[in-house]
């Protein structure tokens, strides 16, 4: 632990597998403004807290949140998968968990786009409910196994490549390394 009283600077594309571990971490904290929106529907119904607080969720899970999966998928994953069966394994299951994900996301999406449409709030309850619970469970093993290894495993220059991919995605300049 640091006794700097100053904040650890934010990582940023030059610490791509900090950034992923990053986005990991706003990913929960929107999965928890996600079902505090199902406790303040259920009490308050649909007001502009509520139409503000999906709106945001919307937003972000449409953007920043494919953009993390797409970073994954087409930039990280294939390079860890060649690594080792073990890992060849271990992508193949995230991948199983990103397919549930965007599932469970078209559902999601048209409600959080126009709340006041949220005609069956059980069903939208148990929707945000399995939406958390598989972003949870998948960021935990992403967390302890995956980006773990991938901080061992890939080289400064896949993790310059990397970085460089994730800044490309988002129109952001590239590392300088």
């Amino acid at each position: 632990m640091s006794l700097s009283p100053f904040p650890e600077a934010a990582p940023d594309f030059n610490d791509p597998i900090g950034l992923l571990r990053a986005c990991h971490e706003r990913i929960l904290q929107h999965c928890a403004t996600l079902e505090r929106l199902v406790e303040h529907l259920r009490a308050q119904g649909v007001d502009a807290e509520a139409r503000s607080a999906a709106g945001k969720i919307h937003h972000y899970f449409s953007t920043a949140g494919q953009h993390h999966h797409q970073d994954e998928e087409q930039d990280l994953f294939p390079r860890l998968a060649r690594q080792s069966l073990k890992l060849a394994d271990l992508v193949h299951r995230l991948r199983q968990d990103h397919a549930q994900m965007e599932t469970l996301w078209r559902q999601l999406e048209p409600q959080l786009a126009r709340p006041a449409q949220i005609t069956d709030l059980d069903a939208f309850t148990a929707l945000v409910a399995d939406f958390a619970a598989i972003y949870r469970s998948h960021i935990a093993r992403e967390n302890e196994e995956l980006l773990e290894m991938a901080r061992h495993i890939l080289g400064s220059g896949e993790l310059k490549a990397l970085g460089q991919k994730m800044a490309e995605r988002r129109g952001a300049r590239p590392p300088a390394f």
